[in-house]
């Protein structure tokens, strides 16, 4: 019964470790964003916010497949699939072999002391 209830404390400690997202390269990446964006991203990607963050990513997708007229763009694209990834689990595989392609590739892109002008 102990080892159980030991498992379950260690589990609750790794997720709050982490934070909204559960993969820690997501994680990073969100780090690197300005604060103002990535609270905006941690809150729609915590558990609770699904009821938001559905809507978000598909208004999202469509502003990218319109991304032809003023104000909207191409950037919503993926922005809305990664939103979208936290729930649909074919997306989640998709999600996780682009942060692969990010860590071998763009490793700066993870690293949030490097300096922004070295990010390009």
């Amino acid at each position: 019964m102990t080892t159980a209830s030991d498992e379950r404390t260690t589990g609750a400690e790794g997720a709050a470790s982490q934070m909204a997202g559960g993969d820690p390269r997501l994680d990073k990446l969100v780090n690197c964003l300005p604060p103002r964006v990535g609270d905006t991203v941690t809150y729609l990607l915590k558990p609770s916010s699904r009821w938001v963050r559905i809507p978000s990513g598909v208004l999202l997708v469509v502003g990218g497949v319109f991304s032809f007229l003023p104000i909207l763009g191409v950037w919503m694209l993926p922005l809305g699939l990664a939103l979208l990834a936290e729930d649909v689990p074919a997306l989640r595989s998709s999600r996780s072999k682009v942060l692969d392609w990010v860590e071998r590739k763009k490793p700066q892109w993870l690293d949030p002391s490097a300096s922004k002008h070295d990010r390009s």
